[in-house]
């Protein structure tokens, strides 16, 4: 076995266009050498395995749930997988995206807290003379204690914020990480634990960007934005690199 296939990354003999592909790669994994892969960095033996059903799962954290039957034993695995997709290896992808009040609930954020983000947001209008955009406020708009008060917040809750948005709460939370490059032919992938890609994520400082954004680790957290105009554009979202990590091998 080659060495990037023990650090869990290959080049595929042909391309991903969806999470039906990956779904169709797992169910067909007797014939499939990106399959039996992803198993063996998931520390199966192959011989070992009796039977695999893999399905697509919409409206969670995780994209495809594998469920494995091992021989001799008598219950059945479920690995639960979030597929990224890139294409643009310098692109962002989306991992969360909810109004200010479904963060309040999910993190008991105070009131001071979540009106700086709806003012962030623009939920609320700009509260200051001559905003760079009427319609919100950005971080470094705030009074110097408000922005020390929004940072201290997160920095409190860093590891739940970044477990929740990155990984999920449940049965269906995600274990491992697949990404792969959305090509017709000679795509790259890379499998990897969930908890090691919170710890690449979702370590480091959490500051305010020159953009006036703010940043978790690698995790860039900002007003949605687009929609044209519309009330959807005032949403909080949450964005990595997912490509990132073919440079962690």
């Amino acid at each position: 076995m080659r060495k990037d296939q023990i650090l869990g990354s290959e080049t595929a003999k042909n391309g991903f266009k969806n999470e039906d592909d990956i779904v169709h790669k797992f169910n067909n994994w007797e014939s499939d050498e990106d399959a039996q892969r992803w198993f063996t960095i998931m520390a199966y033996k192959l011989d070992k395995i009796e039977y695999v059903k893999a399905v697509k799962l919409n409206g969670y954290k995780t994209d495809v749930q594998v469920q494995v039957t091992v021989k001799l034993k008598s219950v059945i695995d479920a690995q639960n997988i979030q597929v990224k997709l890139v294409s643009n290896f310098k692109g962002f992808n989306q991992i969360d995206k909810r109004w200010v009040d479904k963060y309040v609930d999910m993190w008991n954020i105070n009131h001071k807290i979540s009106k700086l983000l709806k003012l962030y947001t623009g939920e609320i209008e700009p509260c200051i003379s001559n905003p760079i955009d009427q319609r919100r406020m950005f971080a470094h708009e705030f009074s110097k204690v408000e922005q020390q008060n929004i940072l201290e917040w997160l920095r409190q809750h860093q590891s739940l914020i970044v477990a929740d948005i990155l990984k999920g709460r449940g049965k269906f939370s995600a274990e491992w990480m697949l990404v792969v490059q959305k090509v017709d032919e000679n795509a790259r992938w890379i499998l990897k634990p969930m908890n090691f890609c919170l710890n690449y994520f979702g370590n480091g400082a959490v500051a305010i960007t020159k953009q006036g954004n703010f940043k978790l680790g690698k995790i860039t957290m900002q007003r949605k934005g687009g929609d044209n105009g519309r009330e959807t554009s005032k949403m909080l979202q949450f964005k990595i690199n997912p490509a990132e990590l073919f440079n962690q091998e």
